[in-house]
């Protein structure tokens, strides 16, 4: 299997907060910011990848409809190749995306369980739990996290984003030039 020369540390923090303090608003922020910073790098790749975690997150929280928006767009978005690059188990992972997926869509009875993402690249594991202890937290353990995790998007400062949507508002309006 060809794999990543090497493994951006984003995704190294994004594989230990995924399977250990199963922070999924972090992973998401974690990878968008690695995306955001090597615009066309893998972007499919990283985009479903996110969308995986934000699909846990809503499912965590009981958003049935999107966690299956982002769980259906993440299989349609991932290719078998690009997951085999970054050291992941590409068909396992689709195979598990489409099953969840599918059960969403059939209205299934779909309990958020953590995920273990399938892993096949044995330095890209070692890597993750090292990193994993380096933050304190249990490779796969069980336990559910604190409700500062669970309901994070609830808790975070938004003012920087409400500051960024105002100015874009203010940018459209006819009349006002652009600086």
């Amino acid at each position: 299997m060809r794999t990543m020369s090497f493994y951006p540390d984003a995704y190294i923090r994004f594989l230990a907060e995924f399977h250990g303090t199963r922070d999924y608003f972090e992973c998401h922020e974690l990878l968008e910011d690695y995306w955001k910073e090597h615009p066309g790098s893998d972007s499919g790749l990283w985009h479903g990848l996110i969308q995986i975690a934000v699909g846990q997150y809503h499912l965590r929280r009981g958003n049935r409809e999107g966690a299956r928006k982002m769980l259906r767009s993440a299989w349609e978005r991932l290719r078998r190749e690009d997951l085999g690059q970054a050291g992941l188990d590409g068909p396992a992972l689709l195979a598990q995306l489409d099953d969840a997926a599918g059960r969403l869509e059939a209205g299934e009875p779909l309990p958020y369980l953590s995920w273990t993402l399938p892993i096949a690249d044995e330095s890209l594991l070692e890597a993750a739990r090292e990193e994993c202890a380096r933050l304190e937290a249990g490779w796969c353990a069980g336990g559910e996290p604190a409700a500062a995790i669970v309901h994070r998007h609830r808790l975070r400062d938004r003012s920087e984003v409400i500051l960024a949507r105002r100015e874009s508002i203010e940018r459209r309006r006819p009349g006002v030039s652009p600086e």
